[in-house]
């Protein structure tokens, strides 16, 4: 194991609608984390080599049989743990405390009263936090003590007597609690002297290494979006082999309004690689005729990008492996984390949609990485802005952002409405303010009324939300007046749209694409 993963955090997810984002606020320190399902054993964990580990909160109540079981060796380590509200009831209830409900739980914004101020409140000056919790500590373990009370007279902190266990019933990792930052810092570096070893330098260096060792004197095949992710794949499989890697772009049909051309474009001039374009619309689309279940159409693309790529390579000679942009968000929902425990949210087409007998091998060098930080990589490989800094979009494209089954007519109306979407985010100066923003065409007819003849046409869904990571997003509040020249435009431009609607659901409890 290279060091950049060495001296790390392991956290262990008890199901927190958190938990990801426990794993961003960490390695906004450069340190390295990793999330595991709650049933690792501490061998497993040990092999990792890590620092510390984090237990995450939790729907469960720890008093309760159905309560997610895990390896109570964990406890008995010489690793320092930090809980996290059901985490610190972990702590708690296994420690020979007690915890209980009082049937009111704390939730939103709270203050706490710090008694200690040393340890994990070292340094820190407000009391302002997040709760989510409808149980609580009524007494603690023998030989712990109290670091904070909330304002209801709840125990907001405790921790052992050296503090090498440690343990918030609020949530540090969330931006409400004001200096949650720096709690974690105080227990990443005071107690658990973790290492900053996370950098994008040394993400670089060591996957280079990597794809080196990987791929030997092998040639691979790269396939290529114009996104990000595949970019800095691209980037990096040249920087690692040279002229023995090839890019690919394939189109499948569900691509936006001239994106082939324009990523053909920027990747030769961005990046200097072999890169060919394969018109591959009518397979995919004749692989989905008929097909409306979501689940079904992102494996179809999935399956069948694979056996394209396997064509290609043949064709442009002896071709060994495929490298793709696959990030950690994706392995999480696809539920393909380490830990084997995950809940499957959607299949992503280079995840959870690969096939069995694929003839390539698979090099997948952002597969620990979260979206930000593979632009922090693009950016310390020189990549143009234009490549970093564009917008999110699926593998299976615009298949999944048709509604029900995919149809070129289909594909030719929201083309159009979405480039017309698109360009009015970059005219009014709102492109860069978005982490994704993309239309989606529902199958609803809805009546209108254009000059003087009633039409019975399509429904519009636009979305665009804010982000840092994708795990979780908040929609973005756009202007009024942008809405209006948007849904004006695409009605009155696009033959087959006569209504626009515009999404403000969050995620959770939504996902960011609707399919």
């Amino acid at each position: 194991m290279n060091d950049i993963y060495k001296n790390g955090v392991v956290i262990l997810d008890f199901g927190s609608q958190y938990t990801q984002l426990i794993a961003r606020r960490v390695r906004e320190n450069n340190v390295f984390s990793e999330i595991l399902s709650p049933n690792a054993k501490l061998k497993e964990i040990e092999e990792r080599q890590p620092a510390a580990i984090i237990l995450s909160g939790g729907p469960s109540s720890v008093y309760e049989e159905n309560a997610p079981d895990f390896d109570h060796e964990i406890l008995n380590s010489d690793l320092p743990i930090l809980g996290i509200c059901y985490g610190l009831h972990i702590l708690a209830q296994h420690g020979g405390g007690h915890v209980v409900s009082d049937g009111k739980g704390e939730y939103g914004f709270a203050d706490i009263d710090i008694q200690i101020d040393t340890g994990i409140f070292s340094a820190v000056s407000s009391s302002s936090v997040w709760m989510s919790h409808g149980d609580l500590v009524e007494k603690i373990p023998d030989g712990w003590h109290v670091l904070a009370y909330s304002s209801n007279g709840v125990i907001a902190a405790m921790a052992n007597e050296d503090q090498t266990r440690v343990a918030t019933q609020f949530h540090p990792e969330v931006h409400h609690t004001k200096e949650g930052q720096k709690i974690l810092s105080n227990f990443l570096f005071n107690i658990a002297k973790c290492s900053k070893n996370w950098t994008p330098g040394n993400f670089i260096q060591e996957q280079i290494e990597e794809i080196q060792r990987i791929a030997g004197q092998g040639n691979v095949l790269i396939g290529v979006s114009g996104g990000v992710d595949s970019t800095v794949v691209a980037a990096l499989v040249h920087k690692a082999i040279g002229n023995r890697c090839n890019a690919v772009i394939i189109d499948h049909g569900l691509m936006r309004k001239n994106e082939v051309r324009e990523c053909l474009e920027a990747l030769r001039n961005g990046l200097g690689v072999n890169i060919y374009s394969y018109d591959e619309s009518k397979v995919f689309l004749s692989k989905l005729k008929g097909i409306s279940d979501p689940e079904e159409k992102r494996k179809i693309i999935g399956n069948q990008f694979i056996y394209s790529f396997e064509r290609i390579a043949s064709e442009i000679g002896k071709m060994d492996y495929l490298a793709q942009g696959t990030l950690y968000p994706d392995v999480i929902e696809s539920g393909i984390s380490k830990g084997k425990s995950a809940h499957v949210i959607k299949s992503h087409h280079n995840v959870g949609g690969l096939p069995d007998d694929m003839a390539l091998q698979l090099i997948e060098p952002l597969r620990d990485l979260f979206k930000d930080e593979v632009r922090k990589v693009g950016k310390e490989l020189g990549l143009p802005d234009l490549l970093i800094d564009r917008h999110p979009f699926p593998g299976p494209g615009l298949g999944v952002r048709i509604i029900g089954e995919v149809t070129i007519e289909k594909i030719k109306i929201l083309q159009e409405a979405d480039k017309i979407y698109i360009d009015i985010l970059h005219e009014d100066g709102l492109y860069n303010e978005i982490w994704q923003a993309f239309s989606v065409l529902i199958p609803v007819k809805t009546v209108g009324v254009m000059g003087d003849q009633r039409t019975y046409e399509n429904l519009l869904g636009i979305r665009a939300v804010t982000s840092t990571d994708g795990m979780t997003a908040d929609w973005f509040r756009m202007p009024k007046e942008t809405l209006s020249k948007i849904s004006n435009r695409i009605v009155n431009s696009v033959r087959g749209i006569n209504r626009v609607v515009y999404d403000i659901t969050s995620k959770p409890p939504g996902t960011i694409e609707w399919e």
